[in-house]
């Protein structure tokens, strides 16, 4: 059975930039869109030329890729010829070798929102496409508002498309924009829209999150004919989002029927490293990676009850549906005191630590969580800190340097500006190779402004490790949680920890104390210990 090829679209940099609180910068648009041709998508969209100086800018320097880079716009304006527009002739002065242009389908929005008649609307939508297309563009024309234009007046929509597609316009593109539309609706209209005339093999489906049915109506309007999904990474987007690419893309690879009848530009060697491009964008934004993203999250393979501990040790197929690996992902097997002998020896062996069963190191290890774990200490979500716990107890861990003393103290004045202001600062004493060492570090960002106390003390933990130093040169502290147990007088706060090193591996640590400040500097040393013990030092 010959293949048939499905086209993806990423509007990460346009229809993603309007996620609430996201803005890229030039030089991060360049960047995510060298990781999206890297990934194989066939389409990049860059953003709208002439809406704002970023994305002119963008054009301006964009990277050059093997994906096609698409200009985003809007139809021309009543009243003025397609070659006389000055906003669709910002986005044609992209020269990009394809144009994506918004435009009305739903009749609604033609006569309320844009105030013109339905002949106005269909004259817009034949002048741009026909514009694009002379000028030897790809015209592609994203129908706004499709699905809820066709429940309440079918014939109209299909004019509207039928204009643009007439025009010369490679690929109609049926929006969900309000994202409210689900996956029967979806396949029904989808169908409606082939059997009308326009090929399947030009109509591309653009839905958002407003349900939770984003991937789902877009897998339905694949089944359903279309072959073009338009999404973004992570499901950036406006309000709840948009459909996420980063589910889309493995389910096309691994799942069926999608295997059998679709090709896209995404190998599956490229599919490994998917994790490491979901985590990237993340970083680029500052976000906090959801932990139970499908496919790519650091629970999506996360295995607690020691029932499924048990069974995923002797064949992972009982609890998984796919191998953790094949989209760059691990399986965790998380360690807290609902734990049995099953989980404990499964989280062992992933930390390279073989027991055999029945050995009382296990009973040992398991008390000992159970007793932290009673004292605010979780080890559920902070696998590192668990490690280092269980090393203890075997006798394997080896003792890097000695932490003699620290302190930290934040000082509040008023600066020239008569603005109230604090400088954190810490001391730490360490002991290496019978050394003492004392390193002091202030808190203060590149803007000037205080980073806390917690800043402070790893800035001057991290400062001078003596023989140990290069290794811990490219860590970094990427996430900081803090929660409060129980309550009142007896109340003691819980610090997780997360880092990550230039490698790309990503590790958590906790802390538990009365004192918020003990008990992020237990995760910190946690942490240090733990890179210091996968790159392989030995005590000196």
């Amino acid at each position: 059975m010959t293949k048939e090829w499905l086209y993806l679209f990423d509007t990460t940099l346009r229809d993603g930039q309007q996620t609430q609180g996201v803005q890229f910068s030039t030089s991060e648009k360049q960047q995510i869109a060298t990781m999206l041709d890297d990934l194989g998508v066939d389409y990049i969209e860059g953003g709208w030329p002439g809406a704002n100086p970023t994305d002119s800018d963008f054009f301006d320097a964009a990277p050059k890729t093997r994906a096609t880079m698409t200009a985003f716009g809007m139809t021309k304006r009543s009243g003025r010829s397609a070659g006389n527009d000055d906003v669709l002739a910002a986005v044609m002065n992209a020269n990009t070798p394809a144009v994506c242009l918004v435009g009305k389908s739903h009749e609604f929005h033609v006569t309320t929102a844009l105030g013109i008649t339905l002949a106005e609307n269909i004259e817009n939508l034949s002048a741009s496409f026909a514009h694009l297309v002379a000028e030897g563009r790809e015209a592609l024309f994203d129908a706004e508002h499709f699905f809820d234009g066709y429940k309440s007046n079918p014939a109209y929509t299909l004019e509207a498309v039928h204009a643009a597609y007439e025009a010369g316009a490679r690929w109609i593109v049926l929006c969900d924009t309000n994202g409210g539309t689900l996956p029967h609706e979806i396949s029904a209209i989808v169908k409606a829209v082939i059997n009308s005339g326009i090929p399947g093999s030009h109509v591309g489906i653009h839905t958002h999150n407003d349900t939770e049915n984003a991937v789902a109506n877009s897998l339905a309007a694949i089944m359903a004919g279309a072959r073009q999904i338009q999404g973004t990474l992570n499901g950036l987007g406006e309000r709840c989002g948009n459909a996420n690419l980063t589910t889309i893309i493995p389910t096309l690879l691994l799942k069926e029927p999608f295997v059998s009848q679709f090709e896209t530009g995404v190998t599956l060697d490229a599919l490994t490293g998917l994790r490491k491009l979901s985590r990237s964008l993340d970083d680029i934004l500052n976000r906090v990676p959801a932990k139970q993203a499908a496919y790519v999250g650091a629970s999506a393979f996360a295995h607690k009850a020691g029932l499924h501990a048990s069974a995923i040790a002797k064949d992972p197929t009982t609890y998984e549906h796919i191998d953790p690996a094949t989209v760059g992902n691990s399986r965790i097997v998380p360690m807290s005191n609902q734990a049995g002998q099953s989980n404990l020896r499964q989280r062992l062996i992933q930390a390279g630590l073989a027991v055999e069963k029945g050995d009382p190191a296990l009973i040992r290890i398991l008390d000992r969580i159970k007793d932290m774990e009673a004292r605010g200490y979780s080890y559920d979500t902070a696998q590192a800190s668990f490690e280092l716990l269980a090393r203890v107890e075997l006798g394997l861990m080896p003792t890097f340097f000695e932490v003699k003393r620290y302190r930290v103290s934040v000082e509040r004045r008023r600066n020239k500006r008569n603005q109230m202001v604090s400088l954190s600062e810490a001391v730490v004493v360490v002991k290496v190779n019978g050394k003492k060492m004392l390193n002091v570090s202030e808190s203060q960002g590149p803007d000037g402004k205080d980073r806390g106390p917690v800043n402070a003390l790893w800035r001057a933990l991290a400062k001078d490790l003596g023989p140990y130093q290069d290794l811990i040169a490219d860590m970094h502290l990427v996430d900081f949680k803090v929660r409060i147990t129980n309550g009142g007088t007896e109340a003691v706060t819980r610090v997780i920890i997360d880092s990550e090193d230039g490698q790309g591996r990503r590790w958590s640590t906790v802390g538990a104390s009365a004192n918020i400040v003990d008990a992020s500097f237990d995760a910190l040393v946690d942490a240090v210990n733990w890179k210091l013990i996968r790159d392989g030092a030995t005590d000196r």
